[in-house]
């Protein structure tokens, strides 16, 4: 490990793969059983307990003394057609409060029309080695997955700066439909010095009522108060639905998508990031709601905006 300074203080930088954190947040809150969001304050506070535990050093001299998040964007233009605009704002205020520094770059396009993020794992690294240089970093928390990160974990140990890898393993359903799995590269496991299975943390038995990991989640009172404050302040700016739009019910929910009921096709498949009006976890089956609908390749169709009807 690098000398240290500041007497016996032990300096931490933490690196946040933006678009893998943001899949884990949604992943809790929509399909596990915390139905909670992630807590940025909460994970800080896990991380300095844990590197405390693995080094063996007073909890108080264990300081994240920088923390970066790194992450795809969309334009102004493309977020105002997501109805994205305000969230995105939220999320930076919460950044900003944890003095956790952005790193944006826009999302592009393929031929195809699919969202793709490019460059964003070789700016982290990047940054990364240059910050554990000149601010002389004796632990990196490296929040990813992703086998790309091996090459920035051996520089780092070139310099004597030692790696935690916080990772979580889980499948989801994308927005398609389509059934994904997230598993951390093996091989970026074996080359850090301390890593961390973040699944198997939160669901072992052991760590039932343990309040370090209960903190690791927002509440979930203070998680429904932000989606209210979010939706109201969109009501009012939120353009109609093309003439196109039809009109059914919600016929099945799972973990943070479902299905609209659809006579003349197969049932409509809809996102939880389509909803206009309402949080996924206030949905119930049999709820009235009007809706837009693309097809996809394959011929199914999949739902691009879904709101609730009064009833």
């Amino acid at each position: 490990m690098a000398e240290q300074s500041w007497g016996n203080l032990l300096r931490i930088g933490v690196f946040y793969d933006g678009q893998y954190f943001r899949a884990v947040s949604n992943y809790y809150h929509y399909v596990h059983d915390r139905k909670a969001r992630i807590s940025l304050s909460g994970l800080h506070e896990f991380i300095k307990a844990q590197v405390s535990n693995e080094t063996g050093r007073d909890a108080r001299l264990c300081q994240i003394i920088d923390a970066h998040y790194f992450s795809g964007r969309f334009s102004a233009k493309q977020s105002g057609e997501r109805n994205d605009l305000y969230n995105d704002r939220v999320f930076d205020d919460i950044l900003m409060y944890q003095n956790i520094v952005t790193h944006y770059m826009p999302f592009r396009t393929d031929k195809n029309g699919r969202v793709q993020e490019k460059g964003i794992d070789v700016w982290l690294a990047l940054e990364a080695y240059e910050l554990a240089i000149y601010k002389r970093f004796d632990i990196i928390v490296l929040i990813a997955c992703d086998g790309d990160y091996v090459p920035l974990v051996r520089k780092l140990n070139t310099v004597g700066c030692q790696v935690m890898l916080l990772s979580w393993d889980f499948e989801y359903t994308d927005h398609y439909g389509k059934q994904r799995e997230t598993r951390t590269s093996q091989s970026l496991l074996e080359e850090v010095s301390f890593p961390i299975a973040m699944h198997e943390r939160i669901d072992s038995r052991t760590s039932k009522n343990d309040q370090v990991i209960d903190n690791l989640f927002v509440p979930p009172k203070e998680t429904r108060a932000a989606d209210t404050a979010r939706f109201s302040s969109t009501a009012l700016e939120e353009p109609a639905l093309s003439e196109d739009a039809e009109q059914s019910e919600i016929l099945k929910l799972k973990g943070g998508f479902g299905f609209i009921k659809n006579s003349s096709t197969n049932n409509v498949f809809f996102y939880h990031d389509v909803l206009e009006g309402i949080d996924f976890n206030d949905l119930e089956a049999g709820m009235p709601v009007l809706y837009t609908k693309e097809k996809q390749e394959d011929g199914s169709y999949v739902a691009t905006k879904v709101r609730v009807l009064d009833q």
